[in-house]
């Protein structure tokens, strides 16, 4: 049993670490009435809903089915490699980064060995990362820092959209001309998509239903506490597996950095130090942080000592580039790749930080010549 739970740990390293932390800080001040002010429920709440409705959608096979549909109207690689890239990108929008590349690395993967086109493997897998990644950034409910940041700097949904499209932008052209320019042969010729036969019934008109639900909830139409009732309890009714699949270590991390953090801000010369390095710095900081302990712990973290969130968002989804444990997403793609026979995993991660990095140098330049008044 020890052992077992020594392995879920260590495979949920982000949660581990954000554990120590917390526990630390609670030797450093004890636990009182002010812990009640530490966690932020709104996005607690937003974030438990994403994850039971798009999960919802993942296992009626939504995601698979509009791939399948897309792949079997292409006749070329170019044409293959633009599909499974964008699919990425703009699913990311919606359903986050992490289910993008969970749903469409191993379709890809599949796709890619059925036509015989392996050698597209490495650079696929890697665009689509670095594609699932970028996207994500447009909306709020994209990734978990830009869920978090929302909430926190209380922005609009368009004001928050219209924040976000420069760079957004930049990517999509970034993407469109590396792809432009990659490979084209022509691909064996496939039978009908069996996607095109896609039959989800009841449950995909219930999950449409509280997907609208949730999207209300991020554009300030309803009360996040409406729409986590409503959620839950259809769910209770009509289908109790989806809270299986939830990321609870996901829930947990962020409310042990939310006690370290706001135990961080009682110790008022802890306060002032990470202050005084964070302030005029927070987009150049915000990407730093994220190369060493990945975008989301650096945004929990950061916006404990600054309130330019709008630096921190830029920075955070920026800083999803670089490493391999800048964005956590990208740890599901290398995954992904390592567990297909004869994988080049040394291959694999020289692509993968050449293009990272360029992406990250053309990004951070763009986003200074912007706002330079941020850093």
């Amino acid at each position: 049993m020890m052992e077992q739970i020594i392995r879920r740990l260590k495979k949920e390293m982000v949660f581990t670490i954000s554990a120590v932390l917390a526990l630390g800080s609670v030797a450093l001040v004890p636990p009182d009435a002010g812990y009640t002010s530490y966690v932020d429920g709104n996005v607690l709440a937003m974030l438990f809903c994403l994850m039971l409705v798009v999960g919802g959608f993942q296992r009626i096979g939504v995601f698979g089915w509009l791939g399948e549909w897309l792949v079997s109207r292409v006749s070329d690689t170019r044409g293959l490699s633009m599909v499974l890239v964008f699919l990425c990108f703009f699913s990311s929008m919606l359903i986050t980064n992490d289910v993008a590349l969970l749903t469409f690395v191993p379709f890809a993967v599949l796709t890619l060995q059925m036509t015989g086109k392996e050698e597209r493997l490495i650079p696929v897998v890697v665009m689509q990362t670095i594609a699932a990644n970028l996207g994500s950034m447009l909306t709020p409910v994209g990734n978990p820092q830009n869920l978090y940041l929302y909430s926190l700097a209380g922005m609009g949904l368009t004001e928050f959209i219209l924040y976000m499209l420069p760079l957004a932008g930049i990517s999509l052209g970034m993407l469109l001309a590396i792809l432009a320019v990659s490979p084209k042969e022509m691909l064996p010729r496939r039978g009908p998509a069996q996607g095109e036969k896609l039959q989800c019934g009841w449950r995909g008109w219930l999950y449409t239903a509280l997907f609208l639900c949730c999207m209300a909830a991020v554009a300030k139409l309803i009360p996040n506490t409406v729409m986590l009732a409503v959620v839950c309890a259809a769910l209770l009714v009509s289908d109790r597996t989806a809270f299986r699949h939830a990321d609870y270590f996901l829930l947990a991390t962020f409310v042990c950095f939310f006690v370290f953090i706001g135990n961080m801000q009682r110790i008022e010369s802890v306060r002032m130090l990470l202050e005084q390095a964070v302030a005029g710095r927070e987009l150049l900081t915000a990407i730093g942080a994220s190369q060493i302990i990945s975008n989301v712990p650096a945004a929990i973290l950061l916006s404990g000592f600054t309130d330019r969130y709008q630096a921190l968002l830029w920075g955070t989804n920026i800083g999803g580039l670089g490493t391999l444990i800048a964005s956590l997403a990208s740890l599901i793609s290398y995954k992904c790749y390592g567990n297909v026979p004869g994988a080049q995993k040394g291959r694999y991660l020289a692509v993968f930080s050449l293009w990272n990095l360029l992406f990250l140098i053309i990004l951070t330049v763009a986003a200074v010549l912007f706002s330079g008044m941020m850093i």
